[in-house]
Parts: C-alpha cells; sequence; structure tokens
C-alpha cells in the first residue's frame, strides 16, 4: 500500500518532539524535554465548575456540533480581552482553532504551494516547521540575535528571492520568548518587520502562545497592534499556556479575507472546535481573576526560572563551553555547547543517565540543520527535579564532550 500514499506522505515523520517522548516512559527520568505548562497553574476549581454548570444548564446543547469559525459568545470574550493588549477587531478579524498547532497547519495550507519560500529565524518552532513541512517549503532563515530577528539578514534574502522573480509567501516569527531560544523581539525590531512586510506585501505571521508570561522587564507591544489591524500581519493564539493545554482551543486573528478561507479549511479538516471546551475559555475571559492568574502564574514561573539559572551557574563552568539564553518570560531557554558535540547523539546517553532535553536540530529547516544545540524547559519539573537534573545534564555533557 506505501506505493499508493501521497509523495509528501513517503517521507513525512510528523513532529519529531514526539518521537522523543517514547524514551521517557521511564519515571525516573528527569525530563527537560517537553513543552509543558505546570499544572500548579491550572484553575481546577473553576474548571470544573464551569464544566458542570455547562452540562446542567445545556448539555444537549454542549454536546451538539457548533459553529465552524467558533462559539459567538467566545469570539465575543477574545475580542473584549484583546483590546487589553492593544488590538481591536471585529468578528471577521477571528476564528477560533482547535489548538496552536492548528492555527499553524491552516496558515501552511492557506498560503504554501510546494517548494514556496518561508522567512523564518534560525531556530524556530519545531511545531511550526512539523506543520508548514506537509507543503514541503524552503526558507530564507537567519540567526535569530539577542534582539530578535537579523531583519537586515531576512531582507537581503529577500530583497535576492524577489530579483530572481519570486517572492516569500509569509514572515513566521515569535517576538515574546521564543521557542526554542527564549528571546524577546526589541520594540526596533518589531516595527522594521511590519515594515519588511509592508515593503514587500508578505504577511507577516505572528505567533503569540506565552505573551502573558512574562517576569521581568517591560511589555512590548504586538506587531498587530503596531498595525492596527491594517490587514498585514495575522496572530496565532492558544490556551495551551495562559489556561491549559488539554483544552485544545486557540483563535487566529488577520484580514477577513484570510479568516474566510480559514474556515473554509477548517470544514474540510476537523469540522468544529468542541463547544464545552470552548465554554471553558469563554468563562475563563469573562468570569476569572485574570490578573491575580497570570500574576501567580508569572511568580510561580519566575521562581522556577531564576531556580534553573542559579543550576546552571552552579554546575557548568566556564571551561565547559556552554552558554545559554536568559528569558524574560516564557517557558524555554536555549543551551548551546561545544560544536564537537552532537546533541541528538548526547541525548540517548543523557537518556541513559536519566535526565531529557530536546535535540536542537528539531528547530531548523533541513537545510539549515546545527547540531550543538539544546532546548531546555524549566516550566514542568519540581524544584528537586531542576537541581538533579541539571546536576545529570552536566555530568552526561562533560563525559560525552571528553
Amino acid at each position: 500500500m506505501k506505493e499508493l500514499f501521497s509523495k509528501i506522505m513517503k517521507g513525512f515523520e510528523g513532529y519529531p518532539i514526539g518521537k522523543t517522548l517514547k524514551y521517557l516512559r521511564d519515571p525516573e527520568i528527569i525530563s527537560f524535554a517537553g513543552g509543558l505548562p505546570s499544572s500548579d497553574t491550572f484553575p481546577m476549581e473553576f474548571i470544573q465548575e464551569v464544566v458542570e454548570r455547562s452540562l446542567r444548564e445545556n448539555g444537549a446543547k454542549v454536546l451538539q456540533y457548533s459553529p465552524i469559525a467558533g462559539e459567538k459568545d467566545l469570539i465575543e470574550a477574545t475580542i473584549e480581552y484583546l483590546k487589553l493588549d492593544g488590538i481591536h477587531i471585529g468578528p471577521e478579524n477571528i476564528m477560533i482553532t482547535t489548538s496552536g498547532q492548528h492555527g499553524l497547519d491552516l496558515v501552511g495550507r492557506l498560503f504554501l504551494d510546494p517548494e514556496d519560500y518561508i522567512v523564518a529565524d534560525l531556530p524556530t518552532f519545531g511545531g511550526a516547521l512539523a506543520a508548514f513541512e506537509m507543503q514541503t517549503p524552503r526558507y530564507i532563515a537567519r540567526d535569530i540575535r539577542e534582539d530578535g530577528p537579523d531583519v537586515l539578514g531576512l531582507k537581503a534574502g529577500i530583497k535576492e528571492l524577489v530579483n530572481r522573480g519570486e517572492k516569500p509567501k509569509f514572515i513566521y516569527v515569535i517576538p515574546d520568548y521564543q521557542n526554542p531560544a527564549g528571546i524577546t523581539t526589541s520594540l526596533e525590531k518589531r516595527i522594521a518587520l511590519l515594515d519588511l512586510a509592508k515593503e514587500y506585501e508578505i504577511p507577516l505571521v505572528e505567533d503569540s502562545p506565552y505573551r502573558e508570561l512574562r517576569y521581568t522587564g517591560e511589555t512590548i507591544p504586538s506587531i498587530y497592534s503596531l498595525d492596527n489591524n491594517e490587514g498585514h500581519v495575522i496572530g496565532l493564539y492558544t490556551f495551551s499556556k495562559i489556561l491549559c493545554p488539554g483544552l485544545r482551543v486557540g483563535f487566529n486573528i488577520g484580514p477577513p479575507e484570510v479568516i474566510r478561507k480559514f474556515t473554509f479549511i477548517k470544514e474540510a479538516n476537523i469540522l468544529n472546535t468542541p463547544k464545552l471546551n470552548q465554554d471553558i475559555c469563554s468563562a475563563f475571559f469573562r468570569g476569572y481573576d485574570l490578573q491575580s492568574h497570570f500574576a501567580n502564574a508569572c511568580s510561580y514561573y519566575r521562581e522556577k526560572l531564576g531556580f534553573f539559572l542559579d543550576a546552571l551557574e552552579d554546575n557548568f563552568p566556564e571551561e565547559m563551553g556552554v552558554t545559554w539564553t536568559r528569558p524574560e518570560g516564557g517557558l524555554f531557554l536555549w543551551l548551546t555547547v561545544p560544536e564537537k558535540i552532537n546533541t541528538m547523539d548526547l541525548f540517548m546517553k543523557a537518556i541513559e543517565d536519566k535526565v531529557a532535553f530536546v535535540p536542537g536540530e528539531i528547530f531548523f529547516p533541513k537545510k539549515h540543520i546545527r547540531h550543538n544545540s539544546m532546548r531546555i524547559n524549566f516550566s514542568y519539573p519540581t524544584k528537586e527535579q531542576i537541581l538533579e537534573g541539571v546536576r545529570r545534564l552536566s555530568t552526561v555533557i562533560q563525559k560525552y564532550g571528553s
């Protein structure tokens, strides 16, 4: 039967991070691999109350199919919520998605033909690479800097492509605490990216899973808000990191013609997002103390991040040649090891020593792969696991390096 598979599916192997999880079944392994928020931040009692009330008062409707574009109440609640971030949109500018990953898949399906170009950072989110890979794209990609994308380098790449009579389909960025690098894009570079999108008439896709999770520094305006809903930016959001991932609810915002096409694609693949899950998200926006919720989550993660950074300082002396980023928020930081170390090989050695991470090459497009880096999740493990896990990680890197 394999000979009947489509060309792309014959070589497509899905999201590589999922394949690493099979090695983590041993309960003795301390994992820094998954992109998991801490369950300690989930508003369990509130969710239970909403579910019970929703099923009790309107169970028959709750368990039925729901509108493709999303429940009216959640759309309206989300529009009001976005105003707090300087984003002013109407119902024609939003569609509810079944997770942030679904939102990425919609972007790829809408814009990409085989071999089209995407503009992106190195490294970039592995889930986006997996979603877009279904259309076998090529990349204009440059190393991310400490203050965000290499805008001048990306512009030079775009200009070269345009001079050849081609044009990228979109620019993909995660401005706030980028996954995997943890880097935040400066205001100056956000403006420069928007100017780049306008100059070459290329949509800018702004992925914002962690925006509310800032631990240090001042909040920087989103690129969507800087564009004033003028149609140059498509925003991708999810409840997975700000509420809980098991709900599988998110939303995309953008120009009406884009949202309309997203809705058509959703009709053809997953049809609708569960109403009960949408009701939970709507109640979260309307009836929960968001300010306290985000403040508590940020305080919790800020302490863990600081704890992790201290553990790295204690276990990785300068002569080891290991460096790492210092995120202002989000769930991840990025470790770079000496070039002689291949972290995909190191991963298997680390599993033997009962510690796990995500090898960095998962976050690079195929023709841009680097082998000496790793993504670290600091939000999920306990403090005790952080201390022991960082010690184990240091030990395995020293053994492999020698």
